[in-house]
């Protein structure tokens, strides 16, 4: 028997290298490609998916600042119809105040009218009744003559 050598190079280390290239050889066409084809599918598939998001966030903000415009235009709609409507109504509530104030002074002046006439009616009937009334007391005070 010979001595054990710290190497045997005998016909099992080309027959391990052999076993090793062969497994490698098959583990990249049988596992590792298909494996490689995946991952690069998969993130060809993400990349578009990341860039159709961008371009739909770009949509989403050029559809916020429409929004955002047709908001401002509304309100200064409102805004202005609102401010037409306070100036027609207050035009309104003049009208209505002017014309309720000249109906009052109208009446106003009717009823100052209707005391003066009432007033030098009063004023005729006592002057008459004070005639009356100072024939009667002379004729009482003095005798007849």
């Amino acid at each position: 028997m010979e001595k054990a050598a710290l190497f045997d190079f005998n016909l099992t280390l080309p027959a391990i290298a052999t076993e090793f290239l062969l497994l490698m050889v098959a583990l990249d066409k049988l596992y590792f490609t298909p494996l490689g084809k995946f991952m690069d599918e998969r993130d060809a598939k993400i990349r578009g998916e990341l860039g159709d998001v961008k371009g739909a966030s770009e949509e989403v903000k050029q559809l916020e600042d429409q929004a955002a415009a047709i908001m401002k235009a509304a309100r200064a709609e409102i805004a202005a119809a609102l401010n037409k409507m306070k100036k027609e109504t207050t035009a309104e509530l003049e009208a209505k105040l002017d014309e309720g104030r000249s109906r009052v002074e109208a009446e106003l002046v009717e009823a100052l009218a209707n005391l003066e006439a009432q007033k030098e009616e009063a004023v005729k009937a006592l002057d008459a009744q004070i005639a009356s009334l100072s024939d009667e007391i002379v004729k009482k005070v003095l005798p007849s003559a």
